[in-house]
């Protein structure tokens, strides 16, 4: 029998749990990925597909429309179906959006969790938008001792965030924000460089989440090159997001630069206090596949 899944599950489910579950699921063989793009008048659709054996087959339908918000309505939307891998029985429709939160916090905190300095006491969220709201959660359970300050293009939108959050701080300035941070967590929709090399100073973990299409990207060469630089997965990112495929065109990094995946979750550690590393999550439909399997176990 098809579940249908929604955010009333939302009180059954763990951050920590999340990414442990992600964790395992890298442990299984290597997921088949398929990703594709139709863009149309700045508009966007993507299908995200995949198939994990013992673990299932997701589909994941995405709309970008980034008029949208100025109408009131979401930028994102869509729907992701759960599939048996054993028989191809449709297990679950579960809420795109309960799927997409989770996903793609627990993805940015896998990587915090072993490449950021366990003493982090200062986040900073740069990007008011929903994104947003769950890494002040995610980040949260995993540095319950930390303050949290956010920096937003609009001041507006930094209040907004700040009547469900009255405890973060707002920055003015950005590079003075990025600076006195311990850990910076990115979530925009630019397509030109937010985050600068010659702002970071050493014992930063840095975490781009906002590019997914070839034109977008959130931190410039210098950051990069400065950086020890990780991944979620290189099928996914290296040639398509242009985070990493403009520099890597460019040669201003080459692609040893980036050290490992989560294929190799052994690899993500840190080898010094002082050194910046660099986590790029790409989101793939792997990580969909698990999270909805975590969120569909999670349910009961």
């Amino acid at each position: 029998m098809t579940r249908l899944i929604g955010p009333e599950v939302e009180d059954r489910l763990d951050w920590l749990s999340l990414t442990r579950a992600l964790a395992e699921g890298h442990e299984r063989p290597p997921a088949e990925v398929r990703d594709s793009f139709i863009q149309k008048d700045g508009k966007t659709l993507l299908t995200r597909s995949a198939w994990i054996d013992g673990l299932g087959i997701a589909v994941k339908v995405a709309t970008v429309f980034p008029e949208n918000p100025a109408a009131g309505k979401p930028a994102v939307g869509g729907v992701m179906s759960l599939l048996s891998d054993a028989d191809g029985a449709l297990e679950a429709v579960i809420d795109f959006h309960l799927v997409t939160k989770w996903k793609t916090a627990g993805d940015s905190l896998l990587a915090a969790t072993r490449l950021a300095r366990p003493d982090s006491r200062n986040i900073l969220i740069v990007g008011a938008g929903t994104v947003g709201q769950s890494l002040r959660q995610a980040y949260g359970a995993a540095f319950p001792e930390a303050r949290f300050t956010l920096w937003n293009r609009s001041a507006e939108g930094a209040e907004r965030f700040r009547a469900t959050n009255p405890d973060i701080e707002i920055a003015t300035d950005l590079e003075t924000a990025v600076a006195q941070a311990d850990i910076v967590t990115v979530a925009t929709m630019a397509k030109e460089p937010v985050i600068r090399g010659d702002w970071l100073r050493p014992g930063q973990h840095i975490d781009l989440i906002g590019a997914f299409t070839p034109e977008m990207r959130e931190a410039d060469d210098t950051a990069l090159q400065r950086a020890r630089i990780f991944v979620d997965s290189r099928e996914t990112v290296m040639g398509h997001i242009g985070e990493l495929a403009i520099p890597l065109a460019s040669g201003a990094i080459d692609e040893a630069a980036v050290l490992a995946d989560y294929r190799d979750l052994g690899a993500f550690r840190r080898e010094s206090d002082e050194e910046i590393t660099l986590f790029k999550n790409g989101g793939g439909a792997h990580l969909d596949l698990m999270t909805g399997r975590y969120i569909l176990d999670a349910a009961g």
